[in-house]
């Protein structure tokens, strides 16, 4: 099976799109053949906010409905592979959107969000992101936690401070994951996870999706995707063939006003890092490019099952293990 059918063939899906949602976007994602992707649809937003945007996406996915899915199950995502169309999922980048009410995280488990990351950067209720000193996960945190697995929510731990993700890992009774990372071994960055941290997640049954976001990969915006599979290499011959897969972090369509929002705590107040020009590696600047991917692996040596595995099918098996179905 050459590279093209074998992309045909695959489940394929990424673990985080933070993109800017509309149909040019969702056309690209069929381009790409992209079965699913875990779409943010919150960061800095309170609950009011992502409600809002939630309904947003709603209507957009309805507005588009020939070319992409709602999905909620793992057998939403197979038959959005069967009918040739991007399964949705709905994710947060942070648990902000939880305020102090417990009870949130199964209304927003009901409205289809699937992942929730527990800290964008800095300090919430839950715990602390990997921009400031890490207190680790709160009281009202280990709460979340228990209430994240029972309601079949997956935690993320991307932009989690190290001894939080620790104590996340430790007290989460499912998997919990990196949906999208990349190797400090390669490049010391803030962001990136250390052998250490990638191990600790793999030994306790998590899961590791590796992001080409350029400023943290080891030639910064002069990465190509060769530069993307050594960091799927890299972290693979750490975590093994089962727990890793693609978290993109595609931020395609999105301009300046965008990342100074990010990259600023709660969206307006101090700065906690400079991105500076943001262009995705040489071969896969967008979604559409996705198929140039298993090529790359294929060309790299993986072998087709073991592209398979990283390309969706391990993030299908965990996200059912989370899920439930």
């Amino acid at each position: 099976m050459n590279a093209k059918e074998l992309h045909d063939d695959a489940i394929v899906i990424d673990g985080l799109v933070i993109a800017k949602w509309d149909r040019e976007l969702f056309e690209d994602m069929r381009k790409g053949g992209l079965t699913a992707a875990n779409c943010t649809v919150s960061v800095w937003e309170g609950f009011q906010n992502t409600v809002n945007n939630i309904v947003e996406m709603n209507n957009l996915i309805e507005a588009n409905n020939d070319i992409v899915t709602k999905v909620k199950t793992t057998s939403d995502i197979r038959r959005a592979k069967q009918e040739g169309k991007t399964g949705i999922m709905m994710g947060f980048q942070n648990a902000h959107a939880f305020e102090d009410q417990l009870g949130y995280v199964q209304v927003f488990k009901d409205l289809g969000v699937g992942v929730v990351q527990m800290c964008y950067n800095t300090q919430n209720l839950v715990g602390t992101g990997c921009y400031e000193r890490d207190g680790g996960l709160s009281g009202f945190g280990h709460e979340i936690v228990a209430e994240m697995n029972r309601v079949g929510i997956m935690c993320d731990l991307s932009h989690v401070g190290e001894k939080t993700s620790r104590e996340v890992i430790e007290a989460s009774k499912k998997p919990v994951c990196y949906s999208h990372c990349l190797p400090s071994g390669l490049k010391d960055h803030p962001r990136n996870k250390s052998d250490e941290e990638l191990k600790f997640i793999a030994d306790h049954g998590g899961f590791v999706g590796v992001t080409m976001f350029a400023p943290f990969l080891k030639n910064g915006i002069n990465s190509t995707i060769e530069d993307y599979v050594e960091a799927i290499d890299y972290i693979f011959n750490l975590v093994g063939e089962d727990q890793i897969g693609i978290g993109t972090d595609f931020t395609q369509g999105h301009g300046q006003p965008f990342f100074e929002w990010l990259t600023h705590d709660k969206g307006y107040a101090r700065r906690l890092t400079n991105f500076g020009k943001i262009i995705n590696p040489e071969g896969i600047r967008t979604l559409g490019e996705f198929p140039n991917l298993t090529d790359a692996l294929l060309r790299h040596g993986f072998s087709e099952t073991q592209v398979r595995k990283i390309m969706g099918e391990n993030w299908l098996r965990v996200l059912g293990d989370v899920w439930g179905e």
